[in-house]
């Protein structure tokens, strides 16, 4: 007759270490309470400062524009730290572009008034349309 074979764990029928196939329990997650999270409203001297600097990019170096997109800039960003608030990203676009286009704005000026302040002293200036 012949022997079953060799059961290395003792003839118990079945391998205690094995995995058990069993189905786990369904987990639930149960989220009570809080609601949506709370974003923290944009500073309106920040949302100014946006506004006056992308209106000085539009109207070319608006110096008038750009520097009230500096001063509301920087009083929104002083507001921002104290209060905390949002807008902090709008209140830096603001000041460089308020930055940027009042310095563009300042040279167009000067350029202006230096080529006509050129062309009157030459006109002042020259011998062939002297009265004397």
């Amino acid at each position: 007759m012949a022997q079953p074979p060799y059961d290395p764990y003792g003839g118990y029928g079945s391998d205690p270490y094995g995995q058990q196939y069993q189905q786990q329990p369904p987990v639930q997650h149960h989220y009570y309470g809080g609601g949506p999270p709370v974003v923290p409203r944009n500073n309106g001297m920040a949302v100014a400062s946006m506004v006056l600097g992308i209106i000085g990019v539009v109207t070319c170096g608006g110096v008038v524009f750009s520097v009230g997109a500096i001063i509301f800039g920087h009083v929104a960003q002083g507001q921002i730290r104290r209060s905390g608030e949002g807008g902090g990203g709008m209140a830096t676009a603001g000041l460089i572009l308020g930055y940027i286009f009042a310095v563009i704005g300042l040279l167009y000026w000067i350029v202006i008034v230096g080529i006509y302040g050129a062309a009157i002293w030459s006109i002042n200036n020259d011998p062939s349309t002297s009265t004397y």
